[in-house]
């Protein structure tokens, strides 16, 4: 379950090695068109939670998982055969769509069979797998750029795919019972799409976390020239990144820990300001100076930022799914990809506007938090007497 859920950030983090040789090769007009090569995937993934979500809950879990897996591995040659930039993005959106079974999928699997403590044990053996392949993600991209090109990481991907889609089938038997099965039926989804549109707590903060994800979308697309061309990391760039996926994997983790305590809208709103607040001050320190900061300041910025992003995704989906436990699986399936929708062009707009300069990004990070901090007290402003 691990690895079939980390297939998504390995699709992600693994191909920021290899964006400027995809951009020079596939003919990319714009420098910045590369980004598109990551924020892609999530514009798939945004319509690929709306089928498998529903579609898991109707024709049970395993059919779903390789219906999943099967476009994935679609995507896969599509984006290794491709000769232009417009069938690259084509074949990234068909993986991301695939992506979003192998995502959503064993989260539904693991909870016909666990609860209570049962399932917080499997999860937390998941996010030790989920939290290290991010970091570890680039540096197996550089590896395979290394020693192949970059059309080869789409050839491992295709390969694990494969690896996991027999696995799984092999050791993992069907879950769900078929006297529980649901029809899939798009007035499902449209009833689901109508309880969260209806429902002021479960709207504002699914667009909260639109807005903190659009931020952290143009973060990853922005990396790798960031770090590996404007600061001349070449092959140090994967270690780098490792740090910083490491700070959003303590943040889960603390969060967890204080969460029973502080509470998850405390936490949330504390995070969102502290946020606003060092990208501002940031932001007017790169203005004043008038260039570009140090790589260690830029650091230490990001790393704290990213902190506080990893506090802010669990509780933010935590409570978009407060009010919606009547309708819990079509109901995560919209709320993800509603998000999702409202993610990826901000990330897009963010990172199209990188010209050599952080500034763009540290923006993005007080401008998309500011609209999430509103967002949350707009949706909060329900419970208060009027």
């Amino acid at each position: 379950m691990a690895l079939t859920t980390s297939l998504v950030a390995l699709t992600v983090d693994g191909m920021l090695p290899a964006l400027p040789e995809i951009g020079r090769d596939l003919g990319a007009t714009n420098p910045s068109d590369p980004q598109l090569v990551v924020s892609m995937v999530f514009l798939g993934m945004g319509f690929g939670q709306l089928i498998f979500g529903p579609l898991s809950d109707s024709i049970g879990r395993k059919p779903s998982l390789y219906i999943g897996m099967v476009v994935f591995i679609i995507g896969c040659l599509m984006c290794n055969f491709a000769q232009s930039f417009e069938m690259m993005i084509a074949g990234r959106i068909v993986q991301g769509v695939g992506a979003s079974g192998p995502r959503i999928v064993p989260m539904a699997l693991i909870r016909d069979e666990y609860e209570g403590r049962g399932m917080a044990r499997i999860m937390s053996l998941i996010m030790m797998v989920f939290i290290l392949v991010p970091m570890v993600a680039p540096l197996l991209g550089q590896v395979v750029i290394y020693y192949a090109d970059w059309r080869a990481i789409f050839t491992c991907f295709l390969v694990l795919a494969i690896v996991l889609l027999v696995w799984f089938a092999i050791r993992q038997p069907e879950t769900l019972a078929i006297e529980k099965r649901k029809p899939f039926n798009i007035k499902t989804v449209l009833a689901g799409f109508k309880e969260v549109l209806k429902n002021r707590i479960a709207l504002g903060y699914t667009a909260s976390i639109g807005m903190v994800s659009g931020a952290f979308v143009a973060y990853l697309a922005t990396a790798q020239p960031i770090l590996q061309e404007q600061y001349a990391l070449g092959l140090q760039f994967p270690a780098y990144f490792a740090v910083m996926s490491l700070s959003i994997g303590i943040a889960s983790y603390l969060n967890s820990k204080l969460v029973i305590k502080w509470g998850m809208r405390l936490l949330s709103s504390w995070s969102l300001m502290l946020i606003i607040i060092i990208s501002s001050c940031f932001a007017l320190y790169l203005y004043f100076i008038g260039a570009e900061p140090s790589l260690w300041l830029l650091m230490i910025y990001l790393v704290v930022v990213l902190f506080f992003n990893g506090i802010l995704f669990g509780n933010m989906t935590s409570m978009a799914m407060e009010p919606l436990g009547h309708i819990a699986g079509v109901g995560a399936a919209v709320v993800g990809s509603l998000s999702t929708f409202i993610s990826v062009p901000f990330g897009i707009l963010v990172g199209h506007s990188y010209t050599g300069s952080v500034m763009p990004l540290v923006l993005g990070f007080a401008g998309c938090c500011a609209v999430a901090l509103w967002l949350m007290q707009w949706a909060e402003a329900e419970k208060q007497p009027s």
